[in-house]
């Protein structure tokens, strides 16, 4: 998932569909075309086609790409890459959906711009049904609750993620070398479970979101990105070498979990809430199709290159994250604590979107003297809770398995089908387009529950692993 979604302005077009971008297209909105053809007037300081291929690939690379090689061993080594790429596929016709029916409210409500919210609740006040355009609004609410649902779940995997992989590096640093090409047993310091790591590292995570200020969280972000792109380039050249015979590993895996793979792929494709923002703030928005799947294309190969490989070098030894997979040498104990660092900034980026939210509404009930501190309160007990909830799922695998099967299935897969019918059904369409949008909206609706139900039922009796000694694990 992303390692930095929204920019503050990013977050303002995707909250209301009120605020309008500057400048205006020439002859005002009713120089708009058919709504088949509209494309949005860009804005004068917007962004470039590159920054925007930039902003695209930031808002779909993250922690749930180090997870898919293990998704690709609950799948197989078949069935793991064509599914992944069918997901892809299906994730940018999602988008491109989204994009279409925001382009039609944009063209017949004579809006500047439709966030997704906005675009679901115009899409169920099109309806024939009396019943969902009364609660229209409803629409846009649901869509704000599974963003929330979505960022919040993101800091949680995020706690997880920190903790595993600060603790392998503590209990592995006596063992640790200069030389990367030993493969041997490394005896494990003792040291503190995960769950404690989790409570370290909270009070640093609470000063850390007290920075409200976005400008200097670009900073930080910026940060962040380069060095989860080192690791990323250093981890490539390991999993590369050595690669053993794959004739041992399964086409397909058991049946029981897929389902897990599925909440872990789509983790990872859900990007679907940075599209309308990235659109709405392009210099010349009519190249953003191109953008979006010349973006996704790559973000699909990147995707799938890593699965496989990771998966093909340490085979039934993955774990939850392949970081955790590298040997113990400075060099890869290094790409630990940089993705490390990463993570821990982009934590509160992930983190500002449900806060702006959530804490405004509530700070606007309190006197002014007082709204500082309650602001500071919510914001340290809802990192609190996400600490929380990943002490209670300490598992980095089964926590991206819960986020993305229940959240992210949502937004990325089981809405914008639906909007699609929403929108356009009054008007016409054809049986086949709303057959493939029920299929889809199916298929993120049965992922949803089965791959929430697998991973419950994995969290309450976990299945038993074979762990290889010679590999460093936590």
């Amino acid at each position: 998932m992303s390692t930095r979604r929204l920019r503050s302005e990013d977050y303002n077009d995707y909250s209301s569909t009120d605020v309008t971008p500057e400048g205006s297209p020439p002859g005002g909105m009713n120089g708009f075309t058919h709504p088949e053809s509209y494309q949005r007037f860009g804005e004068t300081n917007g962004t470039t086609w590159y920054e925007t291929l930039i902003h695209l690939l930031k808002g779909n690379i993250g922690t749930g790409l180090l997870g898919l090689p293990l998704a690709v061993k609950n799948a197989g080594i078949l069935l793991g890459p064509l599914s992944l790429l069918v997901m892809g596929v299906v994730a940018v016709h999602c988008m491109g959906i989204l994009v279409k029916c925001a382009h039609h409210f944009c063209y017949r409500f004579q809006k500047q711009f439709v966030d997704y919210g906005g675009a679901v609740m115009y899409g169920l006040e099109s309806t024939p049904s009396t019943w969902l355009r009364t609660h229209a609004v409803w629409g846009r609410r649901v869509v704000g609750l599974f963003l929330i649902i979505t960022q919040l779940g993101f800091c949680c995997v995020y706690f997880v993620f920190l903790a595993d992989n600060l603790k392998q590096v503590i209990s592995t640093a006596n063992g640790t070398t200069n030389d990367c090409s030993l493969n041997r047993t490394v005896a494990m310091t003792p040291t503190m479970d995960s769950r404690l790591y989790m409570l370290s590292l909270l009070p640093f995570v609470v000063l850390l979101t007290f920075i409200q200020n976005l400008k200097v969280l670009s900073v930080f972000s910026m940060l962040a990105n380069v060095a989860m792109l080192g690791s990323l380039i250093v981890i490539y050249q390991y999993i590369v070498r050595d690669i053993p015979d794959p004739s041992r590993l399964p086409l397909a895996a058991a049946w029981k979990t897929y389902p897990l793979f599925f909440g872990t792929a789509i983790f990872a494709f859900e990007g679907i809430g940075v599209v309308l923002p990235l659109e709405n703030k392009m210099k010349n928005p009519r190249q953003f199709p191109v953008i979006l799947y010349v973006g996704m294309t790559i973000v699909t190969i990147l995707y799938i290159s890593l699965s496989v490989l990771g998966y093909l070098r340490f085979g039934a030894d993955i774990q939850a994250s392949i970081t955790l997979n590298l040997p113990n040498c400075w060099l890869y104990q290094a790409v630990k604590l940089l993705f490390s660092f990463g993570i821990f900034f982009t934590y509160a980026v992930q983190f500002y979107v449900p806060a702006e939210i959530i804490i405004p509404p509530l700070v606007a009930r309190v006197s002014e003297r007082w709204g500082w501190l309650v602001n500071l309160l919510l914001r340290v007990a809802l990192v609190g809770v996400t600490c929380v909830l990943a002490i209670l799922i300490p598992r980095l695998d089964i926590v991206i398995s819960l986020v993305g099967s229940i959240s992210s299935s949502a937004l990325a897969l089981i809405f914008p089908p639906l909007l699609e019918i929403a929108t356009y059904y009054a008007e016409g369409m054809h049986p086949l387009i709303i057959a493939k949008d029920i299929a889809i909206s199916l298929f993120g609706f049965v992922g949803f529950v089965v791959g929430t139900y697998e991973a419950l039922v994995e969290l309450a009796a976990p299945t038993a692993t074979v762990v290889n000694p010679t590999s460093p694990m936590v």
